[in-house]
């Protein structure tokens, strides 16, 4: 049975000082009830101060990437190994900022899906559409050519990742899908999921969530939680998001 999955994503924000009070704020603030989890996905540099302050929390922790090769010379890159050494649990793959501004394509997305689960390390596989493709009416020929890589990628070890839903012109807008516009897309996409034999595999909304529409958005069939940004710097939010 499906739970719901709520994952921070500080994005490119932070600093030890005010991690130090917004980590200890949410090992303290959650206790874990059947079916919820929270996790919060940090910079790099971080990942150790999150391993310090969350551990022996209900809080998971993760990164916001990972490389699509195991080791070698990739001068800046983090293995999957790398962040199982850091106790991750998830990596973010294919958000569409990576995708924006580094030029990362489908097959990359699925090569990091495969690394991640390689090392033990939960991908978090993201999807979505931009405003143009949307008005085009191409929401859905979109994701699912940005999923099926993610498929044809990891075949029988599909049903061990996360998959995120974020339309990219809801992302950092204040914008957000409607819970039935989030709804219609989650469910071509658990489609998807279930003709691949991965029935089971959560499904997270992305895009301007917080606690004000996380409960209409986690009461649709078919999300089974969020990937919350801009919100998930302040912990109190994040928590009342989770709570959702």
């Amino acid at each position: 049975m499906r739970g719901k999955l709520t994952v921070g994503n500080w994005k490119m924000h932070g600093g030890l000082t005010e991690n130090a009070g917004r980590l200890a704020a949410l090992a303290k603030g959650w206790h874990a009830t059947a079916g919820r989890t929270l996790a919060v996905c940090v910079p790099f540099p971080y990942l150790a101060q999150a391993r310090e302050v969350l551990s022996g929390s209900e809080v998971g922790w993760g990164a916001q990437d990972v490389s699509s090769h195991a080791a070698g010379a990739y001068t800046g890159e983090v293995s999957g190994a790398m962040l199982a050494d850091f106790g991750c649990r998830f990596a973010i793959v294919g958000h569409s900022e990576r995708r924006q501004y580094h030029g990362e394509r489908d097959e990359t997305v699925g090569a990091k899906a495969r690394a991640a689960l390689a090392a033990g390390v939960t991908p978090i596989a993201c999807v979505g559409e931009t405003l143009a493709e949307r008005d085009a009416g191409t929401t859905g020929e979109v994701v699912e050519r940005q999923l099926g890589a993610v498929v044809d990628a990891l075949g029988a070890d599909l049903a061990r990742i996360v998959v995120a839903y974020e339309p990219v012109w809801a992302i950092g807008t204040g914008r957000t899908a409607t819970p039935e516009q989030a709804q219609q897309v989650h469910a071509a996409l658990r489609r998807r999921m279930q003709q691949a034999g991965a029935r089971d595999v959560p499904l997270l909304y992305g895009g301007s969530v917080k606690a004000a529409n996380a409960a209409a958005l986690y009461a649709m069939p078919d999300v089974d939680g969020g990937l919350v940004g801009g919100a998930s710097l302040d912990a109190n939010e994040l928590l009342a998001i989770a709570r959702s």
